[in-house]
């Protein structure tokens, strides 16, 4: 589809591809690589080819401005992995099957499945902790679904995570319940990291956290006196003001107290390439180290910050994003602050190009349109937590063929990268032989060296990638459709050999945290002040996964053809409202209005808003554009002054609320 004046029109892939090469290396020639961009959404980032292709598209122009959504939910745990172990994918996770303790931050897996963890049926997993004598403490400001079945509860104000995460190392420290002989083989930076804790104790955070002394110290015994445990914070930590710091702080706990790598404990699993932190740290692969031209933030595993894409559009200078393509995304949703200021620049584009399955929010002001695949229309050999991270308690290996053909005019995405390449001039990876090799493995060029093309499927081309990791064929796969069991997990394979910092030790006190940790007292007096006001977080629903299922009718059919804001019947009393009116909720930015439910699921303090609503614009969504639903996301702030400066993330939750009654 081409923008033709303010309707769409459809034309040939020949034209589209024709036209939109032409435009991009114009703006290339013109103005330089920066000026293009892209930024790649979660559904296609966790499969194998497009996000590498992504990336290398350009490379292969000379551009650095990839954006994606990881500066929404997780680059925290990127950032602070890379300052801890040296490599940004080392992702330490529970052992769950084997855990004695397990204290789960900001996580709710009854819904999510777990974040940074591969966790089917969770409940049966974690009920088993506490049938084999065990404990489970769900720290999260709402009661969740997996509260609600097994575990204890413990409530917590909305972002102020790290302060709860310091009162326990703080206890951990002056109990010195310290592997000291682990620690003085594996680990630098133990006395900085005592001298970050002497400022926290638990009678101190609780005025601000609402967990009591008693609370914290009960959880640290339970901690302390378990054959294995683990801290394990989630997508709710990630996205408060702090998640860079409490990430670094939980790392070091399960660190010193011997838990790292250790059955029953935290592990670090291999992945499919088993070496692959050390090739890639040395190679510079996910660790560049340059900083955004807006607000000079870090880029985190190669990527800028999401909430800087309106000010890289909208600022003049060398650099400016003139062209965005977006690969399998809504930013105009899920960006923070997106309806004003990012509408606005993408609105500003010389070329913005869509490739998805639906005409979105964003697609609407798309020059052009390309039709990509649904994960029913591509084979796929799941990527991102298998093979980078292997954050598996079970490790396996899994093969899916694709369900059904592609329709009409729809193109695998792998295809689609590799024209869009050809036309636009990439060179892949700005490497010739790679643009050679790719273009001739697909058909559309020839084999360098050989002069023949082979013309693969993306299956056959997977197929390759299978055997490359030793997985063995795609046939073999086949065989095994729950998933191929891989090498289970050993522990004590990490410390002392997979950790890739230059001195190949586990630093528990990077100088720019510690540093930012003592900052926090400002913050801390803020939150001290304060704690009588709202606070908003977000929230996952089972029916409503991000934006991307309210175009179905049954997923939004009845109640659930709008989001609720969430809150205790005390708060709802203070504002004067009951369950089923209609709210408006202010932030420092916008307000949105919702229909109200009370709940004592709720801590007084927080109210919850699910996110991913906010469709009435979306003409090309027919089910989803008669959703009344607000986007929580408009509520948070966007700019380098309001992300996170380790992580570039926004502030999805903890924000500082006002909720009125409306007519």
């Amino acid at each position: 589809m081409k923008r033709v004046g303010d309707r769409f029109e459809e034309i040939s892939w020949e034209q589209a591809l024709e036209e939109i090469g032409a435009k991009v290396r114009r703006l290339v020639q013109e103005r330089g690589g920066d000026s293009v961009s892209a930024y790649l959404g979660n559904p296609i980032a966790f499969s194998l080819l497009p996000p590498v292709l992504t990336a290398a598209f350009l490379q292969g122009l000379g551009s650095h401005n990839l954006f994606q959504t990881g500066s929404q939910d997780c680059n925290n745990k990127f950032a602070a992995a890379q300052r801890v172990y040296g490599f940004p994918f080392i992702q330490p996770f529970p052992d769950v099957d084997r855990i004695e303790c397990l204290i789960m931050i900001g996580s709710n897996p009854a819904v999510s499945r777990s974040s940074f963890m591969q966790l089917p049926d969770p409940i049966r997993r974690l009920r088993a902790i506490e049938g084999r004598g065990g404990k489970v403490f769900l720290v999260n400001p709402r009661r969740t679904e997996t509260a609600k079945q097994m575990g204890t509860q413990v409530f917590i104000r909305p972002d102020t995570d790290v302060y709860f995460l310091l009162s326990f190392l703080h206890e951990v420290v002056s109990r010195d319940a310290i592997d000291h002989e682990r620690v003085g083989r594996h680990m630098k930076g133990l006395a900085a990291l005592r001298k970050v804790s002497e400022s926290w104790p638990p009678e101190r955070t609780a005025e601000v956290t609402g967990v009591s002394a008693q609370t914290l110290r009960s959880m640290v015994d339970a901690y302390l006196q378990a054959d294995g445990a683990a801290l394990f914070l989630s997508t709710g930590v990630n996205q408060g003001s702090q998640g860079t710091l409490a990430f670094w702080v939980q790392e070091a706990i399960n660190a010193i107290t011997g838990n790292l790598d250790r059955l029953g404990g935290t592990l670090v699993g291999y992945g499919y390439i088993k070496d692959f932190p050390k090739h890639a740290r040395k190679s510079g692969h996910t660790m560049r180290k340059d900083v955004s031209r807006i607000g000079r933030l870090p880029s985190v595993v190669d990527s800028f910050p999401a909430g800087l894409m309106a000010d890289e559009i909208l600022t003049p200078g060398e650099g400016q994003v003139r062209a965005m393509f977006c690969l399998s995304g809504n930013p105009l949703l899920t960006v923070p602050n997106s309806d004003g200021r990012l509408e606005d620049a993408l609105k500003a584009l010389e070329l913005l190009v869509v490739i998805d399955i639906f005409r979105n929010e964003t697609a609407n002001h798309a020059h052009y349109i390309l039709p990509g695949t649904s994960a029913f229309q591509r084979p796929d050999l799941p990527f991102v937590f298998h093979s980078l991270m292997g954050a598996q308690p079970i490790p396996y290996a899994q093969y899916t063929d694709a369900l059904l053909p592609p329709e009409d005019e729809q193109r695998d995405e792998t295809m689609i990268l590799l024209q869009l390449a050809r036309a636009c001039g990439s060179t892949l990876f700005g490497s010739r032989i790679a643009t050679g090799l790719f273009n001739g493995w697909m058909g559309l060029g020839k084999l360098p060296g050989v002069g023949s093309r082979l013309g693969l499927t993306s299956e056959r081309f997977l197929g390759l990638m299978a055997r490359a990791f030793r997985l063995g064929s795609l046939k073999s796969l086949r065989k095994e459709p729950h998933g191929r069991l891989l090498e289970p997990n050993k522990g004590q394979d990490f410390l002392g050999k997979r950790v890739v910092t230059d001195d190949g030790l586990v630093n528990l006190a990077p100088a720019e945290l510690v540093e930012a940790a003592r900052n926090l007292e400002v913050v801390f007096e803020q939150e001290r002040t304060q704690r009588d006001k709202l606070k908003l977080i977000s929230k996952r629903e089972q029916h409503s996964h991000n934006s991307w299922l309210h175009n179905h009718p049954r997923f939004v059919e009845g109640k659930r053809s709008t989001n609720y804001l969430y809150m205790n019947p005390v708060d709802g009393g203070a504002a004067g409202v009951e369950s089923g009116a209609m709210v408006e909720v202010r932030s420092s930015v916008a307000s949105v209005r919702v229909p109200v439910q009370l709940t004592d699921e709720m801590m007084v303090g927080a109210v919850a808003l699910p996110h991913g609503w906010g469709h009435q614009a979306a003409d090309g969504l027919s089910v989803a554009s008669q959703t009344t639903g607000a986007n929580a996301n408009l509520l948070a702030a966007d700019g380098p002054d309001a992300l996170e400066y380790f992580s570039g993330m926004a502030k999805l939750n903890g924000i500082w609320v006002e909720v009125f009654p409306v007519d």
